[in-house]
C-alpha cells in the first residue's frame, strides 16, 4: 500500500475535449475539467481496475476513482452531465452508467443541455 501521483483515464467515460492538440475545446469541456480538478487534484483517492486491463494502448492508467468518503467519481461525472458513457469496451458498471446518462440527458444537464 502506498500512494503516488499518477494521471488516470476514467473507465467508461468520454469527457469533452479541452487539451487535444488537434481538436477544438468542446462544449462543456472547461466545466468538466474544472469540476474534476476541484475534486481530484492533489487528493488521495482509491483506484479500482478492470480485471486483466490496467493500461490502454497509449499507456494511460485505466481506473475507477473513489474519493475518501466513498464517492464513486466516475459515476458522478456521468450522473451530473460532465461526461458521456464510453462503451467501446465492456466494463462492469456499464448498466449503471447508462442509467445515470439517461437521467442526465432527460434533465438536460451538463453536456446534455441545449447549446
Amino acid at each position: 500500500r502506498g500512494w503516488r501521483y499518477e494521471k488516470v483515464r476514467f473507465i467508461g467515460l468520454d469527457t469533452p475535449e479541452t487539451v487535444h492538440p488537434r481538436k477544438p475545446v468542446e462544449f462543456f469541456g472547461p466545466e468538466a475539467s474544472t469540476f474534476t480538478k476541484k475534486h481530484l487534484l492533489g487528493k488521495r483517492v482509491h483506484l479500482e481496475f478492470e480485471a486483466g486491463r490496467q493500461y490502454d494502448r497509449y499507456g494511460r492508467l485505466l481506473a475507477y476513482v473513489f474519493l475518501p468518503d466513498g464517492t464513486f467519481f466516475n459515476a458522478d461525472l456521468v450522473r451530473y452531465g460532465y461526461a458521456r458513457v464510453y462503451d467501446r469496451y465492456p466494463f462492469q458498471y456499464d448498466e449503471d452508467f447508462r442509467l445515470y446518462e439517461a437521467e442526465a440527458r432527460k434533465a438536460g444537464i451538463g453536456v446534455w443541455q441545449q447549446q
